[in-house]
């Protein structure tokens, strides 16, 4: 371990106020595990695009707010700060909506079905 990867950091610290597309940035990995913070500024999945993901992911909303529906449920879910589900893997969903108002920051741990 480095001086660099203990040294504290804020997951609200270097948030953008406006992209055209999701800010991913990987804060921890191993071959099992990914932890993510994912800022949104209004964006939302492609029209009819579904995410299908051979992980399982747990997210978290820590600031602003989101809607995700998923294929297999006809009530969407919207999520504010302090919200946090697990979706599990190959459970097909997608993000209607993220605040455009203030940036949606996301705490997402993806990790593998298997084990």
């Amino acid at each position: 371990m480095t001086a660099n990867e203990t040294t504290p950091k804020n997951l609200f610290s270097e948030v953008p106020g406006s992209t055209t597309k999701e800010w991913v940035e990987v804060l921890a990995s191993s071959p099992h595990v990914r932890v993510e913070r994912i800022v949104s500024t209004g964006q939302s999945s492609p029209d009819g695009f579904w995410y299908d993901q051979d992980e399982h992911e747990w997210v978290a909303v820590i600031a602003g707010e989101a809607q995700l529906s998923f294929e297999d449920d006809p009530e969407p879910l919207t999520l504010r700060a302090g919200d946090h589900l697990l979706i599990p893997a190959h459970r097909k969903h997608r993000v209607d909506w993220t605040s455009d108002s203030e940036p949606t920051v996301w705490l997402a741990v993806f990790y593998n079905a298997d084990d």
